[in-house]
């Protein structure tokens, strides 16, 4: 049985549509990704929950539509015209909500894109509705905006997800690893990102493979840690 050595080997974040891991919880938020050339008013509003995939799909967009992606906490006004030269997608919105002038800059990126006959992606957690923005003129105009959500993962998908982020780093657990955190751990994309760190950083510090052994080590010291 193959098992991972105790090496700090380089994590590959595999970001390409073949890697994305397609269910019920994403399909929409794909299928609307994949035909963006029909987007109502040429933009798209992609929410869901922290580590659910919403930068993975923007990165699949960005490379389709030849677009680039910049942090909504980066944004400046003076880089606006530039920036709206080509189609663009914005991350994580909600963190400008006490920034109004990043507020500023976007609103004027969100026109300025589609005047110049460009499309634009707007990612963010939770609906647009708790973004907290306070421009009116800005929120408006995400609220208008066409929007696709991605839900939490049932077991199918957390299980592939898991796998994924081990695989990213070029993990091997046991077989009977993954069944085992499915059991155990909150369940959300963020919690298996944490816990894969965990079991990550565990495994190079003991030097030992991915056991239930561990993963169990692991998670019991996160219940101490917590307590």
């Amino acid at each position: 049985m193959a098992q991972q050595l105790g090496l700090a080997l380089p994590s590959r974040v595999a970001r390409g549509r073949e890697d994305f891991l397609v269910a019920p919880s994403n399909a929409m938020a794909v299928a609307m990704i994949e035909n963006w050339r029909k987007w109502s008013g040429a933009k798209l509003v992609l929410t869901g929950p922290r580590g659910a995939g919403k930068t993975h799909l923007t990165h699949v967009w960005a490379d389709a539509a030849e677009a680039r992606i910049i942090p909504a906490t980066a944004l400046r006004t003076d880089d606006v015209p530039e920036l709206a030269q080509t189609s663009v997608a914005v991350e994580d919105v909600d963190r400008i909500a006490d920034d109004p002038d990043a507020q500023t800059a976007l609103f004027h990126l969100h026109n300025l894109v589609l005047a110049e006959g460009h499309s634009l992606l707007l990612t963010g957690t939770g609906a647009v509705a708790h973004w907290g923005l306070t421009l009116p003129d800005l929120t408006s105009r995400m609220r208008g905006a066409l929007e696709a959500g991605i839900d939490a993962p049932d077991d199918a998908l957390l299980s592939a997800v898991l796998a994924k982020l081990l695989g990213d780093r070029q993990l091997v657990p046991r077989p009977d690893v993954i069944p085992y955190l499915l059991n155990r751990m909150d369940r959300s994309f963020a919690e298996a990102q944490r816990i894969v760190a965990a079991l990550d950083a565990e495994s190079l510090a003991r030097k030992r493979p991915i056991t239930r052994s561990l993963a169990s080590d692991v998670l019991d010291k996160d219940t101490t840690d917590t307590s």
